[in-house]
């Protein structure tokens, strides 16, 4: 092999390395991109279905969110009216605070599957990496849900369902807001949570 072919193979295996860099940094902007405009729609309120959940999971594992390079967390304020294991339960209670307090529920497209025991997206959901899987609520907004409690409280009974009332930015909002909710629901508390918000895709 002469000097001009090895130096003709080098540059070209260069090029493929950087073609393939170039194509791995395009997919991950891609599939940021499309977690920031849920971001958007979710904060302005929409009732569009959002994406995050760890896949094939029945609760959400803490282990995986620490374990991720990203690591983005946001300190957030969670209002919660009550608390279980009844989904049907919380799920009427959902509807008396929605009637007495006006605040919109917001289910994110989500049911309860019985089969599986979980909060869950449609199998036929748009995202395909979590549809039939349960993903939270992880942005500001004062609306009703249900989520599962270990998710803001790493520290709650697995499978323990959340009356979520209220998701804020600042400590004053979600106290205001506590009282506000404590007029209909004497149990509701607040947690302080660090909340992941880095891209899941």
């Amino acid at each position: 092999m002469n000097l001009n072919t090895a130096k003709f193979r080098y540059i070209s295996m260069r090029r493929s390395i950087s073609l393939l860099k170039i194509l791995f940094c395009a997919t991950l902007l891609f599939s940021c991109a499309r977690e920031q405009e849920k971001v958007k729609v979710q904060k302005q309120g929409s009732s569009k279905k959002h994406s995050f959940a760890l896949a094939g999971t029945s609760v959400i594992d803490t282990a995986l969110l620490e374990a991720s390079s990203e690591n983005e967390t946001a300190t957030y304020f969670v209002v919660v009216a009550d608390t279980g294991m009844d989904y049907y339960m919380l799920q009427k209670k959902m509807f008396a605070l929605n009637n007495s307090l006006k605040y919109p529920i917001d289910t994110m497209g989500r049911y309860f599957n019985p089969n599986k025991n979980l909060i869950v997206l449609p199998d036929n959901d748009e995202d395909e990496m979590y549809r039939g899987d349960y993903f939270p609520r992880r942005f500001p907004s004062e609306n009703l849900s249900l989520e599962y409690l270990n998710f803001y409280d790493q520290h709650s009974k697995d499978k323990t369902i959340a009356l979520v009332t209220g998701i804020y930015e600042h400590e004053s909002s979600a106290d205001s807001a506590l009282r506000n909710v404590k007029n209909a629901e004497n149990k509701a508390f607040m947690i302080k949570s660090e909340v992941f918000v880095g891209c899941m895709h």
